[in-house]
């Protein structure tokens, strides 16, 4: 399992909790959209997840932007992703990101709303923040492989450190151009 997570916002722990917690310790690979904040709260991710791929925020501070990159790519079940904090020209400019980098879907965070869109050409995955959903609902995201022969893509869902699943998707598997 994939999981996705954002916007932690924190000065010393991840603040995983529930559902998301248990997601990071089991998966397999954990993205981190950005925005850790402070460097332990990075510390605290590594320590948690057994696989950590993660991208710096516009609110981390220097020794995170030392150690993690801005944009990176991070391939899974033969889905490729670019992941990025945020892009300034938006969704349009993070489709173009994407392409650039010859992905399947586009990962990002900043707006602490989790969503799901593959309306613009390129799908995009906002996990939001299971931390400090500003108004939103806490959420992060776990991807699994679709059933069935290799390249199939990844069945999707939002889900809340209470547990409750709010929305589904496909990447790839033909869904994802």
């Amino acid at each position: 399992m994939l999981v996705v997570v954002s916007d932690t916002h924190a000065r010393e722990e991840s603040r995983l909790q529930g559902r998301t917690a248990s997601a990071v310790r089991e998966a397999e690979l954990v993205i981190h959209a950005g925005d850790f904040y402070r460097e332990p709260v990075l510390d605290a991710f590594q320590s948690a997840a057994a696989g950590l791929r993660a991208v710096y925020g516009n609110n981390d501070d220097a020794a995170i932007r030392d150690r993690v990159p801005e944009v990176r790519t991070v391939e899974y079940a033969g889905v490729r992703f670019a992941v990025t904090h945020r892009h300034r020209s938006g969704d349009t400019g993070l489709v173009m990101l994407g392409r650039g980098r010859d992905a399947d879907a586009v990962i990002c965070g900043h707006s602490h709303r989790p969503r799901f869109d593959d309306s613009g050409g390129l799908p995009i995955l906002n996990p939001g923040s299971h931390a400090q959903p500003r108004g939103n609902r806490p959420a992060h995201a776990e991807l699994t492989p679709v059933e069935g022969e290799a390249g199939d893509g990844l069945d999707g869902r939002l889900v809340t450190p209470d547990g409750e699943e709010f929305e589904t998707f496909r990447i790839g598997g033909g869904n994802a151009e």
